[in-house]
């Protein structure tokens, strides 16, 4: 695959990529680039686009030639209050998350999986920490807390004013060419990209993924990046998202509860399910409805469903129908595979019991 192809592929994964110029250059300079990518074990829920979608985008950029570095961010959860703030619980979660990833498929061979309570123990880690505080103002730093899932007007504990600066330390600590994580992560990895020259750190390029919807009703207001973390499916809201150990009943139940208007494909979230995970896993789909309502329809596309609901030519019910037919298709084997999976199931049924805290 040549730097063109692999630039391409990557284009998939980002909704916005900073920079592009930057990204051309480096595939063309370097066969295997190194891109981070981490994770707060912070609950006991794991939604399909931590499941299914994060390994599509991993597998998409491993095919490009990446070698991921992924971070088990515990003590960043720790500081975050996650679970309760028990280390130890935070840890098994975890461990199960490696657990489900693998069972989705995700291309395991080219992922190193980091913990940050191994990089706590190195020295220079906490140098690169502190030099990270040093170049960075607390307003700044403030700013940087919609990546814990915080807003600026929370009030925060001392502890989580670390976490920030952790997550740029950990992207120059782990030698990250590239950074590929939510669209909620980008103002640490602009602060990372903007401090990495005052401390003689490799700039990285920012590759950020879209953030899959909740399926409730969007909120109203302008269309900011701000807005679109506000939009996306939460763990602590069952109803807001298909959880990777939900059975057909369930899924079936969220999809037909779903925000889903006629006609309308701005912020609707069933046809995000279809775009970003059914189009990704299946080649075509099918949709089956009586002869009086105008026949069966068969799309090869994302675009020819999108086209045909705006036109009105699909409704809602019969869109909602099919995506939870084929999300259950693509969610069966992983719950078989968990299930059949010792280490997987020991731990399910530990963290079930755990609390979880915001």
């Amino acid at each position: 695959m040549n730097a063109e192809a692999k630039l391409n592929l990557i284009k998939q994964v980002g909704e916005e990529i900073i920079t592009e110029d930057g990204l051309k250059q480096l595939l063309e300079t370097k066969k295997n680039p190194i891109a981070y990518d981490g994770f707060e074990p912070s609950g006991t829920n794991v939604h399909i686009a931590q499941g299914l979608l994060r390994a599509i985008n991993i597998n998409k950029m491993t095919k490009a030639g990446c070698k991921f570095k992924m971070l088990v961010a515990d003590w960043h959860a720790w500081a975050n209050n996650k679970m309760d703030g028990n280390l130890e619980h935070i840890q098994k979660v975890g461990k199960y998350l490696i657990e489900v990833w693998k069972a989705c498929d995700m291309d395991i061979k080219n992922v190193e999986f980091v913990w940050g309570n191994e990089l706590m123990k190195s020295q220079d880690y906490l140098k690169t920490v502190m030099q990270v505080a040093r170049n960075s103002t607390v307003k700044r730093i403030t700013r940087c807390s919609q990546i814990m899932g915080r807003s600026e007007s929370d009030v925060l504990q001392a502890s989580q004013i670390f976490y920030p600066c952790m997550q740029a330390a950990d992207i120059f600590y782990l030698d990250a060419d590239i950074t590929q994580l939510g669209m909620d992560q980008r103002k640490v990895n602009v602060l990372a990209r903007e401090i990495a020259p005052k401390l003689k750190f490799k700039k990285p390029i920012v590759v950020s993924h879209h953030m899959l919807m909740g399926l409730g009703n969007p909120p109203k207001g302008e269309k900011t990046a701000e807005r679109a973390v506000e939009i996306k499916m939460s763990k602590s809201n069952p109803d807001s998202a298909i959880f990777m150990d939900d059975n057909e009943d369930d899924i079936k139940r969220k999809l037909n509860k779903a925000y889903c208007p006629e006609g309308v494909i701005e912020e609707n979230p069933v046809l995000e399910y279809n775009k970003y995970i059914i189009f990704e896993k299946f080649k075509s789909i099918k949709i089956e409805r009586p002869e009086k309502f105008g026949g069966n329809l068969e799309f090869n596309s994302y675009e020819e469903l999108e086209k045909e609901f705006l036109q009105k030519k699909l409704h809602p019910m019969d869109l909602k129908q099919t995506t939870s037919i084929y999300l259950n298709k693509l969610i069966e084997p992983v719950r078989n595979k968990l299930k059949t999976n010792k280490t997987a199931e020991k731990l399910a049924k530990e963290i079930k019991s755990f609390k979880v805290t915001k």
